[in-house]
């Protein structure tokens, strides 16, 4: 079935081979654009009520005072998942996550992006002191980081592909009625799994840009302690 394969639709440059995949998820950036543009062009508040929500279900998650760092990454991830796990809706079009290619790219965004973020937010020493505390427990940490990316992968890839089979299956059975309620059911099963994953991601984020009790603690005391010595330094050259 053309769900299942994926065949190379050309060489770029005679020698990077571009699947159908990368066909559709250009297609897809094009169709994002285009109803983002519409949108703002005609119902502006539409725009407002998407950040609003992204806002909400990033901010329920994320217990940091400025969102602002965060919300173009998470909201991207959101919106291109929400349009991508649906794409197959559209006669002649394909998801692009039900290619397992697909998937592994947007795992691995969301592992390089908790590292990144956890370093803006701690300093490179302070978040490996966080993930290797205790330092025994690091290996275990290195395999809960490896296995929740596959997960997600999996996860991911699983639910789209099996949802576009089973619409794939019974239209070629049944062509006319009878495939309408599963692509109901494939619609909001893609959003679903948007939802999902950007909630993940978040809580992944979450783990590893907020400060603990005790982090805070320190940071607090040696924040005293620097102003302390600067009332030193004051009355003494006074």
């Amino acid at each position: 079935m053309d769900v299942i394969k994926h065949p190379i639709i050309f060489y770029l440059f005679g020698i990077i081979p571009v699947r159908d995949t990368v066909i559709m998820t250009w297609i897809l950036m094009a169709i994002i654009i285009l109803i983002v543009l519409l949108i703002k062009k005609t119902k502006p508040n539409l725009l407002e009520l998407l950040i609003e929500f992204i806002s909400g279900l990033v901010g329920d998650v994320l217990d940091v005072d400025n969102l602002n760092p965060y919300l173009p990454m998470l909201g991207s991830l959101f919106i291109f998942l929400v349009f991508a796990n649906i794409l197959s809706i559209v006669p002649g079009l394909n998801s692009p996550t039900a290619d397992i290619n697909t998937t592994i790219a947007l795992s691995l965004i969301v592992f390089f992006s908790v590292h990144y973020f956890g370093i803006r937010k701690k300093g490179l020493w302070g978040y490996l002191k966080t993930i290797s505390d205790p330092i025994y427990l690091l290996p275990l940490e290195i395999i809960s980081q490896i296995s929740r990316t596959l997960s997600l992968t999996l996860r991911l890839f699983g639910n789209i592909l099996s949802s576009d089979l089973i619409v794939a299956i019974v239209f070629s059975i049944v062509p006319l009625i009878a495939p309408i309620p599963l692509i109901a059911l494939s619609l909001l099963t893609g959003i679903l799994q948007a939802y999902i994953l950007t909630t993940l991601a978040t809580l992944y984020i979450a783990s590893a840009v907020e400060i603990n009790a005790e982090d805070e603690k320190m940071k607090q005391s040696g924040k005293g302690r620097k102003l302390f010595s600067r009332k030193e330094a004051l009355n003494g050259k006074s």
